[in-house]
């Protein structure tokens, strides 16, 4: 049989397949891609070790098909200091006149804090489609234009998502995009647990002429089902000291800049 797609591209689509489904079995999988059946156990225990899948019998299920997400609020809780750290590395990025898009979440929510803080910038403009993100900066007004994008609410994450938020983020290029994620892998790239958020987050990541991916350290050598961009599409990656080093030098040699802050 014919194994023309990259094994890591063949994994990646196999991952969104079972994602779709929940499950999929090995011979559906053999004859979607056109390869063998040992070829198809082979990826899948590969993604079986990214945590991504679970081998069942016949085939393979989305580990992160049950995986309750958690709140904003219980994210705060999780590695508070390590991303304070990593939000002021962020943070220390941006220069007075420049343009930000900031992604939601609990990192991000620091990086906003960490930002206001900066007295010294001027003249910086900020759009998120994280609503508690658009009050912490609220202070930083009239220093910096807070514009939030629209969309439809999600209250978990207190987060606005399609229909709308896409169309500012079409119509913006901003300087830098900070963008969270629950996964990032060498092969498997940056992805979220939630889809709605994953897609807005692929927009933010294409509207900026920098995106950084700002996660801690937990979140590396993970995949999960929203792809947001391959490790090449984003210009680096700040995490915090409780990253495993075999996980930092792989991203590294995958060709992602990693800063450990």
């Amino acid at each position: 049989m014919s194994e023309a797609l990259p094994a890591a591209l063949r994994r990646e689509r196999m991952l969104e397949l079972i994602g779709r489904a929940g499950f999929a079995r090995v011979s559906d999988l053999s004859e979607a891609f056109q390869v063998s059946d040992v070829t198809v156990r082979s990826d899948l225990d590969a993604l079986d070790r990214e945590q991504s899948i679970r081998r069942v019998h016949g085939g393979a299920v989305l580990r992160t098909a049950g995986m309750r997400e958690p709140s904003f609020e219980e994210s705060l809780e999780s590695s508070a200091d390590e991303k304070r750290r990593i939000a002021q590395a962020a943070a220390a990025m941006v220069a007075s006149g420049s343009s930000v898009l900031l992604d939601v979440g609990t990192t991000t929510a620091a990086i906003a804090r960490a930002l206001v803080e900066r007295d010294d910038l001027e003249d910086v403009t900020v759009i998120t489609n994280g609503l508690t993100i658009a009050l912490e900066l609220e202070r930083a007004i009239p220093r910096f234009e807070v514009v939030v994008t629209g969309g439809t609410l999600r209250p978990l994450q207190h987060s606005l998502v399609e229909p709308l938020a896409a169309v500012l983020l079409g119509r913006v290029h901003a300087d830098i995009a900070f963008i969270g994620c629950t996964g990032v892998h060498p092969t498997g790239g940056i992805t979220n647990v939630n889809l709605p958020e994953a897609d807005l987050k692929r927009v933010m990541v294409g509207s900026a002429e920098r995106a950084i991916v700002v996660a801690d350290g937990s979140k590396l050598g993970r995949t999960h089902l929203g792809r947001i961009a391959a490790v090449d599409e984003v210009a680096e990656l700040v995490t915090g000291e409780s990253a495993a080093p075999e996980a930092v030098a792989a991203l590294r040699d995958a060709g992602l800049p990693v800063i450990v802050a």
